[in-house]
């Protein structure tokens, strides 16, 4: 095993004080304290891609991760849709099933899920109290610390390997897939639902680069199922499963999904496979994306069916695909006005919340709130969704790395000039007056939508649905 030197920061001692990271063996009282811990590493240490620290952490806990069946999906968009879509039809076809995803729209508690409930406070904390000396030592290795996705990585598979056991566990990737802390793991079937434009600071600033880094998560042998769609993407994704000696299942080409209805709420596709096909299957999530996303699970379904006898009986997946929710993507959460959320943050999500709006919903006028963070292609987005609305209220949401209202209203003015659009563009930077703002202007036959961060959509989602705040996080 190998690592580069981990360099402490000016001031390191100071700063671990102030986050909370001690030196001393004291556990953890409560749930609040232990989350507050693994919080506390985002701002402190960022983000440090790289298999190493895993690989120790791993070593040092008896190797959880090789005691677990997993369904490895990373991808762009549709990770989140795609996990949902997977773990309701297993649980429907009678498995017991985890489920780890980020980032949560709700509660910390919400990465982690089986069979459809979040771990419990208790058990995170107890989970904590065993990580927390593990991460004080390798503090003072050359490794450094684990960062806050690889501690929460790390407790998914202690707790899924030592306390619920699952027989699957669904498994979405962080960050690109080769450098990923999720990629210490050797999965049953692995996907990856597209290639898109985003985090290109991160893991690279070309399709092919992007492509190289997801398509990490091939391993050996294992069967591999996909919807990207890009020429270059797919040069990258068809060489690296030569190489590795693994099945592609390419959508268009392996299998297909044809809309049958597509209204909001009122989704239905055939599903043509190699093995099988199925007819009317009912798509319970918005858009029409959401049949791509769709399609990937039942062909690793199909695979998994084949390659390992599990059972996926016509009655079950029907009724998995038809109840299958997930938060925050073309949610409707208040009928009057309409109020519908998305978390689309990137050109290519912003593509689909468009296609979504033109064809699946009925309205006079289109108002949308907008929230972005300061890393995203900020023009790429507006430039699929500006065109279609009457009025857009920028805010900013609740967010260490926010972009601020005023300068992403500037950039849709120009964009607004550059296409000679008729729109009406307001600032509120408190996204709930905004909020207050859009539903004010909205009217009974008009569709209100809040749009961008996840960061906006889980404190806009809390606070209409229950009054509350949002925990929020990566």
């Amino acid at each position: 095993m190998t690592g580069s030197r981990w360099e402490a920061p000016d001031k390191a001692e100071a700063d671990r004080a102030g986050a909370g990271i001690s030196d001393d063996k004291e556990q953890f009282a409560t749930y609040e304290e232990a989350v507050g811990w693994i919080n506390a590493q985002v701002p402190l240490l960022g983000i440090r891609q790289g298999l190493e620290r895993m690989e120790r952490l791993m070593e040092l806990l008896d190797h959880p991760e090789r005691r677990l069946s997993f369904l490895h999906v990373a991808g762009t968009n549709g990770k989140g849709s795609t996990c949902a879509f997977l773990t309701e039809a297993l649980l429907a076809s009678g498995y017991q099933v985890g489920t780890f995803t980020s980032p949560y729209i709700v509660k910390f508690t919400n990465r982690l899920q089986f069979n459809g409930r979040d771990i419990s406070e208790e058990d995170l904390l107890a989970i904590a109290n065993q990580l927390k000396p593990l991460a004080e030592e390798m503090a003072k290795t050359e490794l450094g610390p684990p960062t806050m996705f690889e501690l929460v990585t790390t407790l998914a598979l202690v707790y899924f390997a030592r306390v619920v056991q699952p027989d699957f566990v669904v498994w979405e990737a962080g960050l690109g897939g080769r450098r990923d802390c999720t990629n210490i793991v050797i999965p049953v079937l692995s996907i990856i639902t597209n290639i898109g434009h985003d985090h290109m600071d991160i893991i690279g600033d070309t399709i092919e680069a992007i492509a190289e880094e997801k398509a990490g998560i091939v391993k050996p042998g294992v069967p591999l199922i996909s919807a990207v769609e890009q020429p270059e993407a797919l040069h990258v994704i068809e060489r690296v499963c030569r190489e590795k000696e693994s099945t592609l299942y390419l959508l268009r080409r392996d299998y297909q999904a044809v809309p049958e209805e597509n209204a909001a709420g009122r989704q239905r596709m055939t599903f043509r496979g190699p093995f099988r096909s199925h007819e009317g299957v009912p798509v319970s999530l918005n858009g029409p994306h959401q049949f791509k996303n769709a399609a990937v699970a039942l062909m690793a379904l199909e695979v998994l069916h084949r390659d390992h006898a599990v059972r996926c009986e016509e009655e079950a997946l029907r009724k998995a695909f038809g109840h299958t929710r997930w938060p925050g993507r073309l949610e409707l959460v208040r009928e009057d006005p309409r109020l519908v959320l998305d978390g689309a943050h990137n050109p290519e999500g912003g593509e689909a919340l468009a296609a979504a709006l033109r064809q699946s919903y009925a309205y006079r006028k289109l108002n949308l709130v907008i929230g972005m963070i300061s890393t995203k292609d900020h023009e790429g987005f507006l430039r699929h969704v500006l065109p279609l609305a009457d009025t857009v209220i920028f805010t900013q949401p609740d967010y260490h790395k926010k972009l601020g209202a005023s300068e992403l209203a500037d950039r849709a003015e120009r964009l607004a000039r550059e296409l000679d659009l008729p729109l009406v563009i307001e600032v509120q930077p408190e996204w709930k007056r905004a909020l207050d703002r859009l539903l004010d202007r909205t009217g009974e036959e008009d569709l209100a939508v809040v749009t961008g961060t996840l960061y906006l959509i889980s404190d806009v989602r809390s606070w209409v649905l229950d009054r509350s705040e949002s925990e929020k996080g990566w």
